[in-house]
């Protein structure tokens, strides 16, 4: 009987989010999985890695631990010193909620993915735009089908999927690219009881440029979305058009 592959899942919302057990439990079926998860909430911490402080990594139940670190810090200690085996795919998600266009840059969940990346496994970060108990199963059931091809086929060097499952009934599946949005009122300032302003980050509602072919797009469609990210940020065309500069700043 050929041995199961190993599966690294994390996610960014910590170790008792819904979408994680939703995410595990239906891995489960596909390899070995050994689950790797902040001990809370760490939405938006995007790429950062714990420098200054020890991490710890607890075993709560059989294969499961819970790190007092970052989506990313998760993944590198799985990778690099907690699991026996090298992981041959990650898989982070179920994120509660969608991770679109520019949030990606932000994203604990998609850091995670970019992570495994970075350390040569194949990573898919996936998110449920609505984290009812039906969109996370919607979306666990796709994780299943989508590990499957990954594990059969590998994916591009240096790349990594970015998968966004839409709230209403899926009407197919889409590979997108990243959208583009901004924020009227990203600021939101209050005033404290002793009258001090505070802010709030994240206040305003979202507007969506229409390019065409966009991850935004698809999901308002009710498409699965899913956007290959390439570690690389080269922008090439940028790089030939500034040529010139270094002449003038010699």
């Amino acid at each position: 009987m050929p041995k199961r592959p190993t599966i690294l899942v994390t996610n960014d919302d910590g170790i008792h989010s819904p979408g994680l057990k939703a995410l595990a439990g239906a891995l489960e079926e596909v390899g070995e999985l050994s689950v790797i998860a902040p001990d809370r909430e760490r939405s938006a911490a995007g790429h950062s890695l714990t420098l200054h402080k020890p991490l710890r990594a607890t075993e709560i139940a059989p294969r499961w631990y819970v790190v007092d670190g970052t989506p990313t810090d998760c993944v590198t200690l799985g990778v690099m010193g907690v699991l026996k085996e090298r992981p041959r795919l990650v898989v982070s998600g179920i994120n509660l909620g969608a991770n679109l266009g520019d949030d990606i840059t932000y994203s604990g969940t998609v850091s995670a993915a970019v992570e495994g990346t970075l350390l040569g496994i194949p990573a898919v970060a996936i998110s449920a735009v609505e984290p009812s108990e039906h969109g996370l199963a919607t979306a666990a059931a796709f994780a299943v089908r989508l590990a499957l091809v990954v594990l059969e086929r590998g994916l591009p060097r240096d790349t990594l999927l970015n998968v966004n499952v839409p709230a209403r009934e899926v009407r197919g599946v889409a590979v997108t690219r990243q959208g583009k949005r901004s924020y009227n009122e990203l600021i939101v300032e209050k005033m404290d009881p002793r009258g001090k302003t505070y802010y709030w980050i994240g206040g305003g509602e979202p507007t969506w440029e229409l390019l065409g072919g966009t991850d935004y797009e698809a999901v308002t469609e009710g498409k699965i979305s899913i956007t290959p990210l390439h570690l690389d940020l080269t922008n090439y065309a940028a790089a030939e058009a500034l040529k010139g500069w270094e002449t003038l700043l010699a």
